[in-house]
C-alpha cells in the first residue's frame, strides 16, 4: 500500500477523486465496515493531526444543543453568550463558528476546548464509522482536506483489488 504522508496526500486525493466516488458507490458495506477499524487506526498512527489541523482551519463543526450546553458551562458563559460571541447560523440552520480558523484553535494547532469539543469534532473524520459510506459526498469533501480520510480511502481501494 502506498504510504500516505502529510507531504503526498493532496496529490493522491486529487488523482483519485473519481476512484473514491466509484468505490463508495459500489462498496460492499459489510466488507468495508470490517476494514475500517484497522485502516482508521493505521492512519492515525502515521499522521499527526496536530501537524495539519486543516479541518479546524477551514471548516466548522455543527454545534448542537448538547455541545453548546457543555461548552458554555466549561467556559463559564451563558449559552446565549457563547452563541453571540462565537457562533452563527449557517444556511442549513446549524450553529457553526463565526470565523476561520476556528476560534478555539491555538497557534500550536491545539484545541482550547478539546475535552468538551463538539461531537462533530470528536467523530471527525468519520473513518471508523458507517458515515464514510452513508454520506459519500461528505467523505469525498473530507478527502480533499484530510490526509486521514485519504489514507483510509487508499487502504480501501488497495483491499478492494
Amino acid at each position: 500500500m502506498a504510504e500516505i504522508t502529510l507531504n503526498n496526500w493532496q496529490k493522491k486525493s486529487e488523482e483519485h477523486q473519481k476512484l473514491y466516488k466509484n468505490y463508495l458507490q459500489r462498496a460492499d458495506k459489510n466488507k468495508v465496515l470490517k476494514q475500517l477499524p484497522e485502516l482508521h487506526e493505521k492512519a492515525f498512527e502515521k499522521i499527526d493531526c496536530l501537524n495539519c489541523a486543516a479541518c479546524c482551519k477551514n471548516y466548522s463543526p455543527r454545534f448542537k444543543t448538547p455541545d453548546i450546553k457543555r461548552i458554555s458551562k466549561h467556559l463559564k458563559l451563558r449559552e446565549s453568550e457563547l452563541i453571540e460571541q462565537y457562533l452563527t447560523l449557517d444556511t442549513d440552520g446549524d450553529y457553526v463558528v463565526k470565523s476561520k480558523p476556528c476560534t478555539f484553535l491555538g497557534a500550536d494547532n491545539f484545541c482550547s476546548i478539546y475535552d468538551v469539543r463538539p461531537s462533530d469534532c470528536v467523530r471527525f473524520p468519520y473513518t471508523d464509522e458507517d458515515v464514510i459510506l452513508k454520506r459519500p459526498q461528505l467523505t469525498l469533501k473530507n478527502s480533499t482536506f484530510c490526509p486521514i480520510v485519504v489514507s483510509v480511502m487508499e487502504g480501501l481501494l488497495e483491499n478492494g483489488k
